[in-house]
């Protein structure tokens, strides 16, 4: 990544290139195995949240051996001779340390519990940029402007309406899906100004900044050295009614520093995975990485494009293996566009499953810096578009402007997509990915340079509701109609005998906004709700009846 360097921010990254140099040397030590781990996938809660137990039953996802932590004895003894521990990573089996000496890296290799290490050198004096941010730089907003014209549209969004009118979020958000329950992990460079800035003010009011972690500079503040971050996630979070308004602005969200601004190190991938691995374990639902490496400060390490195989860098691996958890994983497809030797989409965006986002302006035209496909080995990407040109960002500590670079379609589509789960939680990460193809610009046309398109998301919760109906088993004990309703519901229960059931309506976080005792029987078996139901605020709810012949469970939609 690269961005439009101010001479500050030179000088800055000269000093810190100069502070490198004496730095120590950091490795990636790989384990042979987890014998004798205190872990058990027979006891998940000791390594996994509930959130991520829930979610993996939900999905029938087996919790396995890589699932279980790096065994504390090997990292505790790689610690004893001397190296520091930076960061383990359980679904690789390894750990990444530093040391300025080489024979603790001499002992370290002849442990019998270690297959192998890999120096991952951080020095070269002539690179300042980083690849990725290259092309991508903010202009200034004038608020009064965006206030003005705000006033203008049906939705107060500010200056965020465009880019969710683009991908007809606005109809989802209408029907109350706005990120309630969601929980995002965001992987960045940094997030300075978050703190600060008003737009946040609802996230922290709210406790719905659910936590922070570094893995740059483990155990350091996230709200420090760059606003990258702070920009990428405003674009999902922000809140604040004729200013700005993010695509799920009501999630819940976490903040992970994978990247160090101030080089571009391999070992920047393996942080990638490690916190893609944290954002498993706290229940994340949707990964947002606007990050991506393709060369590094040490040439020895570059990518080439047979490595854009989704098969061979470490952190496009990781980010499958974080797929294959539940979790959709969005990433920007790059800003290399303009590059005659290298177009193409960087890692991790070549993975076979992550959602690789493109960017185009406010009218739907491809940004001629966003990176192409296909990958090496003959996959379209990027998957889908968003407004990645001119797109409404917040920065600093208190201003707003236009921001350019695949960073920030990304969260566009990551918060809206985070949406479409909300309203449909029980389909897989790879259902949704289909339902947005289907129903995107160039869905019969896919190719290589916007993928397929620009997603309709109402469209694509439409197509995933009737996906819904079809699987509905035909005795159901309950049916409800319509779903989804909007003044009117109306309630059948196909019951055997006379009898009193009660019948509950539970909002999505679990409180019960109606229940009633009912007498019915096998003809007299339908109930009509519409009072309740003209109240509800549009969302998910469930109605749950309670009879002698059972208990059922089944889920309603409110428009």
């Amino acid at each position: 990544m690269k961005l439009k360097l101010s001479v500050i921010f030179m000088i800055f990254a000269l000093g810190t290139s100069l502070f490198a140099q004496v730095a120590p040397d950091k490795y990636y030590i790989q384990f042979t195995d987890k014998n004798d781990s205190p872990y058990s996938v027979n006891g998940p809660e000791l390594f996994l949240s509930q959130r991520a137990i829930d979610r993996r039953a939900k999905y029938d996802i087996p919790i396995s051996e890589e699932d279980l932590p790096v065994n504390p004895a090997y990292i505790q003894g790689v610690a004893d001779l001397g190296a520091g521990i930076l960061n383990p990573t359980k679904w690789m089996n390894g750990v990444t340390v530093h040391t300025s000496d080489a024979t603790v890296i001499d002992a370290i290799a002849e442990l019998p519990y270690v297959a192998s290490l890999v120096k991952l050198p951080e020095i070269n004096m002539g690179q300042l940029t980083k690849d990725f941010l290259a092309n991508e730089w903010i202009d200034n907003a004038d608020m009064d402007e965006v206030i003005i014209n705000s006033k203008a549209r049906s939705v107060d969004y500010g200056g965020s309406g465009p880019q969710i009118e683009q991908l007809n979020g606005v109809l989802l958000h209408n029907q109350g899906f706005m990120g309630e329950g969601m929980v995002i992990a965001v992987l960045d460079g940094g997030f300075r100004g978050t703190d600060e800035h008003h737009f946040f003010d609802s996230l922290f009011i709210n406790n719905r900044m659910l936590g922070t972690k570094d893995f740059v500079t483990p155990g350091a503040s996230v709200y420090t050295d760059s606003g990258h971050g702070n920009s990428v996630l405003s674009t999902m979070a922000a809140f604040s009614p004729g200013q700005m308004i993010g695509t799920a602005p009501r999630a819940s969200y976490w903040l992970l520093r994978s990247e160090d601004v101030n080089s571009e190190n391999i070992i920047e991938e393996y942080n990638w995975v490690s916190a893609a691995e944290y954002a498993d374990s706290v229940g994340a639902d949707v990964i947002n990485s606007s990050l991506g490496y393709i060369d590094f400060d040490n040439p020895a390490f570059d990518h080439t494009y047979e490595d854009m195989d989704g098969m061979t860098n470490v952190c496009t691996r990781g980010a499958d293996k974080a797929v294959e958890k539940g979790i959709m994983v969005v990433n920007s497809a790059g800003n290399s566009g303009n590059d005659p030797s290298f177009p193409y989409i960087g890692a991790p965006a070549d993975g076979f499953n992550v959602f690789s986002i493109g960017a185009v302006d406010p009218d739907g035209f491809r940004a001629a810096f966003s990176s192409i496909g296909p990958t090496y080995d003959g996959r379209f990407k990027p998957v889908v578009d968003a407004t990645g040109q001119s797109t409404f960002v917040a920065y600093g500590s208190s201003d707003a402007g236009y921001g350019n670079g695949t960073s920030f379609s990304s969260p566009v589509i990551a918060g809206m997509t985070a949406c479409l789960m909300q309203a449909h939680p029980e389909m897989t990460v790879l259902e949704v990915q289909d339902a947005l193809k289907e129903n995107a610009s160039q869905s019969t046309s896919p190719d290589n340079l916007l993928g397929w398109g620009i997603p309709d998301y109402f469209a694509a919760s439409t197509t995933l509701t009737n996906i819904e109906i079809t699987r509905k088993p035909t005795n159901a004990f309950i049916e409800a109609f319509p779903n989804p309703f909007g003044g009117m519901l109306t309630l059948i229960l196909h019951l055997d005998t006379v009898e009193i059931v009660t019948i509950d309506v539970i909002g999505s976080s679990g409180e019960i906004v109606y229940s009633q005792n009912y007498n019915l029987s096998k003809t007299n078996n339908t109930v009509q709700i519409d009072h309740v139901a003209a109240q509800l605020r549009g969302g998910i709810y469930f109605v749950r009846v309670i009879s002698k012949q059972s208990t059922e469970l089944i889920k309603i939609i409110k428009q």
